[in-house]
């Protein structure tokens, strides 16, 4: 059994007990999240298609962690212009676990 859910803008394909990065929730660690925004679900008797959601489907996680990716560096130059600049970004996410996926 799978779904495909929207959150912050992208879409994730899961199954129970995978563990997903998105994009930075507004959630303790610890709590209980659920996306509602389920685009697709798989099950036993096959595949429900919504338009654009499924009517009462809904995946369950819960936050492990909240933190910070691998810096990325940003560097910008030019030839012969003595024009050097760096700059490093660290995007923020947070860490979850599918629990349940009701559909």
């Amino acid at each position: 059994m799978y779904a495909v859910f929207e959150a912050c803008g992208k879409q994730y394909k899961v199954q129970e007990g995978d563990i997903v990065f998105l994009e930075k929730l507004g959630a303790e660690v610890g709590e209980n999240v659920k996306f509602d925004k389920v685009t697709v679900i798989s099950n036993d008797e096959g595949i429900v298609v919504g338009a654009p959601y499924v009517d009462g489907a809904v995946v369950e996680a819960s936050v492990i962690k909240n933190a910070k990716a691998k810096k990325v560096l940003v560097f910008k130059y030019n030839a012969k212009k003595n024009y050097r600049r760096r700059q490093g970004h660290r995007q923020p996410y947070t860490k979850v676990q599918i629990n349940k996926i009701n559909g």
